[in-house]
């Protein structure tokens, strides 16, 4: 066992935690991919074939997004308080959610590597702004005050994900790996924890509510609901070190 709270930590997200708060996952058998066409609504060639389905898409998430039901759950509190608790080094949550839960359950150091619901970006000239009302083909960018060039500030399939060097920086530097409600299959994210091992010789840990993917990678287990089994090990994290 290694010294307790000593060495950083980084830990990556997917859908599953947010799962029980109400957001839609993905990739289920009932997820999102498998009520739109992902080409259609997730690409870049998706959204110069037709720009409004695109944005009624992401305007009908966003107003999913604020309704008053969907809040932070444990797992997300829980994380939150390991980033505030952890002594010797630092907690860095990665996330693939486009969410806001992360930050609402107390968040702070904290990358959203395929952007942000809540934020738009101007295609014209590249600024972006928080956003939480719904995106149209005539708004007008706060920056540039042009029309027709604002799209939600989110990574689509054949875009690179946000603050790629930051992340893998990270990663060449942690003591502790942990994946939580990944599936494991989407890349630069699935690739993550080999970079951890072999470049850091981390120790690795999967809390999911099944195998992921690429479960072999990793040197500890934890499986079930994310509000129950994120909780117990960021408790014994705090108590015991790994």
């Amino acid at each position: 066992m290694r010294d307790r709270n000593s060495g950083n930590i980084v830990i990556l997200t997917g859908a599953g935690i947010s799962k029980e708060s109400g957001i839609e996952t993905f990739r289920d058998k009932d997820g999102l991919w498998t009520k739109v066409n992902v080409e259609d609504v997730a690409t870049p060639e998706g959204f110069a074939r037709n720009p409004r389905m695109v944005l009624d898409f992401y305007n009908q998430r966003r107003r999913n997004l604020r309704s008053h039901n969907i809040r932070p759950n444990a797992a997300h509190t829980a994380l939150a308080r390991l980033e505030r608790e952890w002594r010797g080094g630092e907690v860095l949550l990665v996330t693939q959610n486009i969410d806001n839960l992360h930050e609402a359950g107390g968040s702070r150091n904290l990358i959203h590597m395929h952007g942000e619901m809540f934020k738009a970006r101007c295609e014209l000239c590249a600024g972006v702004h928080l956003w939480q009302e719904d995106l149209a083909l005539e708004s007008e960018c706060p920056s540039c005050q042009s029309s027709g060039g604002m799209r939600p500030h989110v990574v689509w399939f054949g875009e690179m994900p946000f603050e790629m060097d930051r992340i893998s920086d990270a990663l060449g530097r942690c003591r502790l790996f942990i994946s939580v409600g990944t599936s494991g299959n989407v890349y630069p994210a699935a690739g993550f924890v080999e970079e951890a091992i072999f470049r850091a010789r981390a120790h690795t840990v999967e809390l999911n509510l099944e195998p992921s993917e690429g479960a072999t990678y990793f040197a500890e287990q934890h499986y079930g609901p994310a509000t129950e089994v994120v909780p117990r090990y960021v408790d014994k994290l705090l108590a015991q070190g790994w």
